[in-house]
């Protein structure tokens, strides 16, 4: 098994926990990544294997897959043990919902915050409008923080076991943080899972990760991991 993956993709990221928890063997293919080209050069096998020329491609023997949710799905049935997603179609369907909340719903105001990791402008205006954004962005984001809060009552994880969910929806928690958007103080549910998640080895792993691709490739960003 084989997995195109960039040092700082948020959803090539998901689906090395989701391989790390599963304990599935896989080869990890870094491809070119930089804060001030991106993706460039695309890997030429990306480009072959992915229409849409983004990681995460996963390759099984044959079989080439390209976005996250979809991967995902695809080992839950080919590799079923240990699950990811709950076994009752009520609660598979509540599991979905959730990952969908994280990499859509979530994601949609994170993306006004992803600059802060890329050198500063020599025009400090063209800056600055960014940040504006960022800042109208972060209610939204704060907002989000709340409903998992509450989603979390009473809960360790958002299905009941470790699944899909819980894996998608740290990626933007945990990049939110990296990013220097809204705290995790003042919820206590959202903060204990993120804790309990952090524990986990696949999760430390890939965390790790990130750190180490952070202090390589990315500008160091003001307020980020405050709580």
């Amino acid at each position: 098994m084989k997995l195109y993956s960039g040092p700082v993709s948020l959803f090539s990221r998901k689906v090395e926990i989701a391989l790390y928890e599963k304990g599935l063997a896989f080869e990890r293919v870094e491809v070119a990544f930089s804060q001030t080209k991106g993706y460039a050069p695309k890997h030429p096998d990306v480009l072959a294997l992915n229409p849409k020329g983004q990681v995460p491609v996963l390759v099984d023997g044959d079989l080439s897959l390209y976005d996250s949710t979809v991967i995902l799905e695809y080992l839950e049935d080919a590799y079923p043990h240990p699950a990811l997603y709950p076994t009752a179609p009520r609660e598979r369907a509540r599991c979905r919902l959730f990952e969908l909340f994280a990499d859509e719903v979530m994601l949609a105001p994170l993306r006004f915050l992803m600059h802060r990791t890329e050198p500063q402008p020599d025009d400090p205006e063209r800056w600055n409008a960014k940040e504006l954004k960022a800042r109208e962005a972060e209610p939204a984001l704060a907002g989000h923080f709340a409903a998992l809060d509450r989603a979390l009552e009473g809960k360790d994880y958002l299905c009941g076991a470790l699944s899909a969910a819980d894996i998608a929806a740290f990626m933007p928690v945990f990049w939110t943080r990296r990013l220097g958007g809204p705290s995790l103080r003042g919820h206590e549910n959202l903060t204990g899972w993120y804790a309990r998640l952090s524990d986990r080895p696949a999760f430390a792993k890939v965390v790790a990760q990130i750190h180490a691709a952070d202090a390589k490739l990315s500008a160091p960003v003001e307020g980020a991991f405050r709580d």
